[in-house]
């Protein structure tokens, strides 16, 4: 058995720096008991630290939307499915063609990177260089981040996707924002190469989610838990509903899970 989890709106409530003290605890019954819990987050490196400490002795974690496979205990990045400045240049024109007004960031392994109307979320890190992007992607990138302040959400992601087409894959897990991986890369394709090296079949997977960017996941895991108060399109992919992400539902499905384990009689 494998436990495989989405962190905002998941694991842990969206904005939060940390998991509860419950999850927490439940997370080492998992680890001392040999299941793996691999997080598996559309958050970049620069967001990890303080989460670090509960994955365990497996120590791997999926970050980027897959784009980035992570050796926790070596601080070390085991496989990068980029977007390479050339490509991620194009795909910049093509949206701006069809929706002007866009502002756009990178995230790379060392960091963001901006171009000078770029709005972070979350502050980004004193130095972080801003510019235009065809001066500072300088580096592979995990993710090409997408804003526009003056399209709706669903024109925003419309538009996006359908500027990026094949070449891409678009998605979304927050209001006002769109987020590139590489062509063909979803956390569902980080999560089975991770799987085939640890000799793991996708039978043995448990999925957790809540959004649309964790479909393909819960798609190829062999049991898939949707959070309750999950978007529909998860609800509808999901063989199961786990308790709120307030009630720690991830926390009290593997807690079930570890004791039916235990005592598969009880």
């Amino acid at each position: 058995m494998l436990i495989a989890t989405d962190l905002d709106g998941t694991l842990l409530p969206s904005g939060a720096s940390t998991v509860s003290d419950y999850t927490a605890q439940v997370l080492r019954q998992a680890d001392a008991a040999g299941v793996p819990v691999v997080f598996v987050t559309a958050r970049p490196l620069r967001w990890m630290d303080a989460l670090w400490a509960h994955v365990g002795e497996h120590g791997r974690a999926i970050v980027s939307n897959g784009a980035i496979t992570y050796d926790v205990r070596a601080r070390a990045v085991l496989s990068l499915d980029a977007i390479v400045p050339n490509v991620g240049l194009d795909l910049v024109a093509a949206i701006t063609a069809a929706l002007p007004g866009t502002t756009f960031a990178i995230e790379c392994v060392d960091g963001i990177r901006m171009d000078p109307d770029y709005v972070d979320a979350v502050p980004a890190p004193p130095g972080s260089p801003r510019g235009p992007l065809a001066e500072v992607w300088d580096a592979p990138a995990a993710k090409l981040l997408v804003q526009n302040a003056r399209a709706d959400n669903a024109t925003l992601r419309e538009v996006v996707a359908s500027a990026v087409g094949e070449r891409a894959v678009a998605s979304w897990s927050v209001p006002g924002l769109v987020e590139i991986s590489a062509r063909g890369v979803t956390k569902a394709s980080a999560l089975a190469r991770l799987c085939a090296s640890l000799g793991v079949a996708a039978s043995d997977v448990i999925a957790f989610g809540d959004m649309p960017n964790d479909i393909a996941m819960l798609q190829w895991a062999g049991t898939a838990y949707a959070m309750d108060g999950a978007h529909d399109s998860v609800l509808a992919v999901a063989h199961h509903i786990a308790p709120t992400v307030d009630e720690d539902g991830v926390a009290q499905v593997l807690a079930s899970l570890l004791n039916r384990r235990h005592d598969p009689d009880g």
